[in-house]
């Protein structure tokens, strides 16, 4: 399948279930500014969906790619401040040693200010993300967004994402399927002889 290493930016992805929703939160800085990005999991995306988007991009490269990825079910949502939420179609899982890598991609939503004109940006359809999870230690988790991006062969042959504008590295991450260790971790331990047990 074309796209198993590009969708998933080099790695190979795993097809797992997801055991449940998670939720990824982090956030982006600049110039003082501060913006948050929450990604909701709720399901990890199938083989089946993963080869129409790949028969996607082979019939029509990235805008095909962006239209399948309008159509497929959404295994997510992302949301942006100051941004409508939008459902994401492709999340895909990746064990590594110090815990997961998981990739997301979803046809970018326009902008209201590029919906009635030509711009150029339009031609940009893809929003694609990465987080690097690191399972013991939450907080050497990293990640990063391209907000505006298309994936593109060049003369060589080769595959890759070009942006509008800069990627965003992510910061402050926070796994809710790891925090709930932390807070267990955290918690005081008992002291002194054991309780004992009155008899009934």
């Amino acid at each position: 399948m074309l796209l198993v290493g590009l969708l998933t930016l080099g790695t190979t992805p795993g097809f797992s279930s997801s055991p449940g929703p998670e939720t990824i939160q982090a956030t982006y800085i600049q110039d003082g500014n501060v913006v948050s990005v929450t990604l909701i999991i709720n399901d990890y995306t199938t083989p089946a969906d993963l080869q129409v988007l790949s028969l996607a991009f082979q019939d029509g490269q990235d805008r095909e790619l962006a239209t399948a990825l309008s159509k497929t079910k959404a295994a997510g949502f992302c949301s942006i401040t100051g941004d409508l939420g939008f459902n994401v179609a492709f999340i895909q899982m990746v064990a590594t040693p110090t815990g997961r890598e998981i990739t997301f991609i979803a046809s970018r939503p326009l902008q209201s200010d590029e919906v009635n004109s030509n711009s150029d940006s339009q031609s940009f359809d893809l929003m694609v993300g990465q987080f690097d999870m690191n399972d013991t230690d939450n907080t050497k988790s990293t990640g990063f967004l391209y907000p505006a991006s298309r994936l593109v062969v060049d003369k060589q042959g080769e595959f890759h994402y070009d942006l509008a504008g800069n990627p965003w590295l992510l910061v402050n991450i926070l796994d809710s399927n790891w925090a709930p260790a932390l807070a267990e971790s955290a918690a005081p331990k008992a002291t002194g002889p054991p309780l004992q047990q009155s008899l009934p």
